[in-house]
């Protein structure tokens, strides 16, 4: 068994400082009163846009005659079920759960029509020659739903269950935006057309919402990555617009400063094999997703303190261009990063909109990776702080520091769940009740 590193005393001391501050915190929003289940009749309901974590998009895909497969096995796509999906047909490529537990063999083939690459004449990422894909079901929650039973936590199946034994109606006034979630918003003025075309689906789904629903503005509701890809879309819309269709944000786990967590996979140029076939896949997919470079400490946040640590070098989130180099990433690929990921991450905003931040605090978060000998693709040691497992509290308090430099915000209030998970903010029932209490409070608020 691995050990973990012990933190060193400026790091306890700065624990110690932060734990009065979370522990008051926790103390005045216990106190705060929240909605009342059922106190409102489903006609009163302002309408509600899900926008989902990271790899909760199910994604269609189909194969045309330029894609050449890394295993003639492949040449048919990924079956669904005992169904092929040869000669050009749509079938599921994410997330197929039902064809690799039927056959493990297509995990190659999962991985390689996933993958993205960068285009340099157009300026921006797309998918593997030959494989087209798209979204299913955008405008409605149904996509949320997986036919792994394991992802039923994951991908705000239960939120949507809590909210419609609320009264909320699907296609209603409940309405779901899933996105592909391998792509990411880039710097301003650069391509990215795949997240261009979603903020512009997304900002019709409003006003439809809105429209059919009498004219009210909408509560948009993410999780996790889906936190960002809102942020990034409300900041690009104008503020009358904002104003006239954003009744309020409710924003699930996440800060505004990334995690040290997202380094590991990036880090290991291979990964060894995985009891999931799925995590396997997907990680391998990972190192060519732009998402991933969106996900990494901003800068601002972290600073120069040391996010991995190897006996030759260690590397902060001032560093990322050099530990994305030592971990095999081209040069060219570190520019990627540079021009498109970093300023997005540097740039981010107040919303301008109503908005309520809920995350877990309270269980052991990354901080720090420990590669000693500096092998990227062994098991690193870690160090962990405060967190839900996967958002550290540092991006959340970032998050709050944020808003309160901004004095045209507004409202603002921040939610700090003890001894709760990433996931557990939208599954476990405790939690997923103050985050229904919290939507249904938000169609009264001023």
């Amino acid at each position: 068994m691995e050990s973990t590193p012990t933190p060193t005393p400026p790091q306890q001391q700065q624990q110690q400082r932060l734990l009065p501050l979370v522990v008051v915190f926790l103390f005045v929003v216990g106190a705060l009163p929240a909605a009342t289940h059922g106190a409102t009749s489903s006609p009163h309901f302002h309408p509600v846009v899900l926008v989902p974590g990271n790899t909760c998009g199910q994604l269609d895909a189909r194969l045309t005659d330029e894609y050449e497969p890394p295993t003639p096995a492949c040449r048919g796509g990924v079956r669904y079920g005992s169904r092929a999906s040869a000669g050009g047909g749509w079938f599921r490529l994410w997330e197929n759960f039902t064809a690799l537990q039927e056959d493990p063999a297509l995990s190659p083939c999962y991985a390689d029509q996933l993958r993205l690459v960068y285009d340099p004449v157009a300026g921006d990422y797309r998918n593997v020659p030959g494989v087209d894909t798209r979204v299913v079901s955008f405008g409605s929650t149904r996509g949320f739903r997986s036919d792994d039973p394991a992802r039923k936590d994951v991908c705000m199946e239960r939120l949507v269950e809590a909210l419609e034994e609320e009264g909320y109606a699907e296609g209603e006034n409940l309405f779901g935006a899933p996105y592909d979630f391998r792509y990411a918003p880039a710097a301003p003025g650069l391509p990215s057309g795949v997240f261009s075309d979603f903020t512009s689906r997304l900002r019709r789904l409003v006003e439809r919402a809105s429209e059919r629903n009498g004219g009210k503005p909408v509560i948009l509701v993410t999780h996790s990555l889906g936190g960002l890809f809102a942020m990034v879309f409300l900041d690009r819309t104008p503020l009358p617009w904002r104003r006239r269709y954003i009744k309020h944000f409710v924003m699930l786990c996440l800060g505004v400063g990334g995690s040290p967590l997202n380094m590991w996979p990036l880090a290991a140029s291979s990964i060894p094999s995985s009891s999931s076939l799925v995590g396997s896949v997907l990680t391998y997919g990972n190192r060519s997703f732009a998402s991933m470079f969106s996900l990494l400490p901003s800068p601002a946040v972290y600073g120069d303190t040391p996010l991995v640590i190897t006996r030759a070098k260690n590397y902060s989130a001032d560093d990322m261009p050099e530990f994305l180099s030592a971990a095999g990433f081209s040069d060219d690929e570190v520019a990627l990063y540079r021009a498109r990921a970093l300023p997005v991450t540097l740039d981010l905003r107040a919303p301008l909109v109503p908005l309520t931040s809920i995350n877990g605090v309270g269980v052991p978060t990354v901080d720090k990776l420990v590669f000693w000998d500096g092998n990227f693709s062994a098991k690193p040691q870690v160090v962990n702080g405060d967190g839900d497992g996967q958002i550290n509290l540092d991006t959340v308090l970032a998050l709050e520091r944020l808003i309160g430099d901004d004095p045209d915000q507004g409202y603002f209030k921040s939610i700090l769940i003890p001894n709760t998970t990433h996931k557990g903010v939208i599954s476990d029932e405790l939690a997923l009740k103050r985050v229904v209490s919290e939507i249904l409070g938000a169609n009264s608020i001023n």
